[in-house]
């Protein structure tokens, strides 16, 4: 039996989508009737409201003699949140405590780690590096539990965290404006036949702000190839290569034939908290075995722009 946390969520329903197949799921996650829609059609052993299960493990309350992993993506991801104590209890402490209970309890741990602790590193990212100056609160928050993994890792057993890139794909409905650039893209297009991106900002020119984006499809095949991984380390999730805003927007408008793009004045409010590049080192997962493949970033907005149309379809028939 597995449990995840967040498994209403981007990742975390897509995972259990896949996990259903040959496992009894157990979500812990906030009621949303909007995010329940991720797991339609899912067979789910149970579902806990975070609090509760929080509750339950404190107090013992719970059976957990079947469980073997607990997979841990349920977080706070809003980068501009500002709110410090929050961030600390729900990112790091809550983190922290079900880390605990998994390595007391034999339970393997597989956590989401983010690309946002590199800051604004403007080479190839490793994962033995850290940002000094964090670009907003949510970074601080993940720094502080990978720093605190490492900081243990003579007394963990089987802990592995995941360092997201930009992820795109299925399910990412309910992450409104922190959605991928591909949804935000698609859904300002179809409204208004155009969509936005920054102009220069950084050294960069107009829409040359670069990520390394991931199919969420390559994400879940990397969590499940880690299942039957023994280890304590943190591994980089990301395709290797680094995609400019420019190049997925011409993607999206080359999939629905039409728009183009308007550029618009970087935002005073995200002056020297923008990650302006990212760019994963797949140096250490290749090393400890990951040979799969990933899908281009042209295959997946192509695979993507057809589930979107598949999707909104059919509210249109409604």
């Amino acid at each position: 039996m597995i449990i995840v946390t967040g498994g209403l969520g981007f990742i975390g329903s897509n995972l259990v989508k896949r996990l259903n197949k040959e496992n009894e799921v157990i979500i812990v996650d906030n009621y949303s009737d909007f995010k329940i829609r991720n797991i339609k059609g899912l067979e789910i052993k149970d579902f806990f409201e975070k609090e509760n299960f929080i509750r339950l493990i404190k107090k013992n309350n719970f059976n957990f003699k079947n469980i073997t992993h607990i997979f841990h993506l349920g977080a706070c991801t809003n980068t501009a949140e500002k709110d410090k104590k929050y961030l600390y209890k729900n990112n790091f402490l809550y983190s922290k405590e079900l880390l605990e209970f998994s390595n007391n309890s034999n339970i393997k741990f597989i956590y989401a780690s983010s690309a946002s602790i590199y800051g604004n590193i403007k080479s190839i990212m490793k994962e033995d590096i850290f940002s000094k100056n964090p670009l907003n609160l949510y970074a601080w928050s993940k720094i502080l539990f990978d720093q605190f993994v490492l900081k243990n890792k003579k007394k963990l057993k089987n802990t592995i965290g995941l360092r997201y890139f930009n992820v795109y794909g299925n399910n990412e409905f309910h992450k409104s404006k922190m959605c991928s650039p591909v949804l935000s893209f698609y859904n300002q297009l179809k409204k208004n036949k155009y969509c936005k991106i920054f102009k220069n900002y950084g050294g960069y020119d107009d829409g040359q702000h670069s990520r390394d984006f991931i199919y969420v499809e390559d994400v879940v095949n990397i969590n499940m190839w880690m299942m039957n991984k023994k280890l304590v380390e943190i591994f980089n999730v990301g395709t290797g290569y680094t995609k400019t805003f420019n190049s997925v927007a011409e993607l999206v408008i080359k999939e629905l034939g039409y728009g183009k793009i308007k550029y618009i004045d970087f935002p005073n409010i995200y002056k020297k908290k923008y990650q302006t590049f990212t760019k994963a080192s797949l140096l250490k997962l290749r090393n400890y075995g990951y040979k799969n493949s990933f899908i281009t970033l042209q295959q997946g907005v192509r695979k993507y722009i057809r589930y979107l149309n598949e999707y909104y379809k059919k509210f249109e028939k409604k």
